[in-house]
């Protein structure tokens, strides 16, 4: 199943000479989505360095002419090689290193930095490669990318319904490649443990001065009854028996490493809005056994994609938020675009009588749509952003539209 992705990195190299950069959890496929870019690179001359891998490692620190001399770069080529560098965030001095190849050699090669960290997170130096890189932000299948891999010419995509088998597979196993298109429950059951095991014992490990990794393994697994709720950093530390200043520390690192995601308050014009708290969700929603917990999440990562991509892509810059007042009313999320409220939207399992909240939060922020989206609803094969006031939806067609 192709993903959009390949066709960004194919379109991104047609038009751009910058370097590209994916960024993403383990496993979400940046490897197997870099490698689109082959489609444009001379076979013969392509090369892939895994940082993690003893021979690559030693290879990128005898410096950049050795690689340009693996790449073959000094050698008369019909295409521009192209040479991927995968983890390499994990070397100390990574952004310096990069910062000279690609200065030296960006008229004659094409570009990858894969991480499953945030790039810029741990290993910060005095180079900056701003103007150098476009940044993507991978994440897991969605409803959208199901139906179709083709680029958008704007945010919102017309209505298409996904075969039913994909929508339970993708709500059962989740968006990440390998068990969404197995379906196999003992495989998926190997994988998360693998998952777990390699995020705590190499990546945190490795790029973290935290020492009790089975302590904060156990933390993450509490999170996972935690999605759609408040963050209370008080009862995770108590749960955890550590002190509210560990647990602070581990959700940061858990969120640095696409575990988990936070979800801010938009206060913005909203009477007596809540200031504080934001609210938590996993970035696999497969791992979820509360069904509205499970909804809520499933939806908060179609959205987080969708703001992430058309931020990414150039359409505008966008966030994800949630409106909630010290009256307790609450609204799920709140996309803005650049920094205007856009659309409201409420998630319910199985409820289709309208919130009141919706309407309340919409004419306080001006908000041009605002969405009950209804898990349990038959897709309708209509334009949910065709009506501005408050309008029951069914999730399969909203999510749809999306990216």
């Amino acid at each position: 199943m192709r993903r959009i992705y390949q066709s960004v990195v194919v379109q991104h190299f047609t038009d751009c000479e910058q370097m590209l950069l994916l960024a993403g959890p383990r496993q979400v496929g940046k490897t197997t989505i870099s490698l689109a870019a082959k489609e444009l690179a001379d076979p013969n001359n392509f090369v892939y360095l895994n940082w993690d891998e003893a021979k690559d490692m030693e290879l990128i620190t005898r410096g950049s002419d050795a690689v340009a001399a693996r790449v073959g770069l000094d050698l008369l080529s019909p295409q521009k090689p192209l040479v991927i560098f995968d983890e390499i965030h994990k070397y100390l001095r990574w952004k310096k290193y990069i910062k000279g190849f690609y200065d030296h050699y960006k008229d004659r090669v094409r570009i990858i930095i894969t991480g499953s960290a945030k790039l810029d997170v741990y290993r910060k130096d005095g180079d900056s490669l701003m103007g150098r890189y476009f940044l993507y932000r991978i994440h897991p299948f969605s409803i959208a990318e199901c139906i179709t891999s083709k680029l958008p010419t704007k945010e919102i995509r017309a209505p298409k319904p996904l075969d039913e088998k994909l929508f339970t597979a993708l709500w059962k196993f989740g968006g990440f490649p390998e068990p969404f298109l197995k379906q196999d429950e003992r495989f998926h059951q190997r994988w998360k443990n693998l998952r777990l095991k390699q995020l705590f014992r190499e990546d945190i490990r490795d790029l973290t001065q935290i020492q009790e990794l089975s302590q904060m393994e156990v933390f993450a697994r509490l999170l996972k009854y935690q999605p759609s709720q408040l963050l209370s950093l008080t009862n995770l530390a108590q749960k955890a028996q550590v002190s509210v200043n560990t647990a602070k520390r581990w959700v940061n690192t858990l969120e640095s490493f696409y575990y988990c995601f936070l979800i801010r308050p938009w206060t913005k014009k909203v009477t007596r809005s809540l200031l504080k708290e934001p609210k938590i969700y996993l970035w696999d929603w497969a791992d979820i056994e509360d069904i509205g917990a499970k909804t809520e999440n499933f939806v908060a990562a179609h959205l987080l994609k969708a703001v992430h991509f058309w931020t990414d892509y150039g359409f505008g810059d966008f966030q994800l938020h949630f409106l909630r007042d010290k009256e307790k009313r609450e609204v799920d999320f709140l996309v803005t675009k650049n920094d205007q409220p856009w659309f409201l939207v409420e998630v319910k399992v199985s409820d289709t009588n309208l919130s009141k909240s919706l309407e309340l939060f919409q004419n306080q922020t001006g908000a041009k749509h605002a969405f009950q989206v209804v898990f349990n609803m038959d897709y309708v094969d209509a334009d949910c952003f065709a009506k501005n006031k408050p309008i029951v939806v069914p999730l399969k067609t909203f999510l749809s539209q999306l990216i």
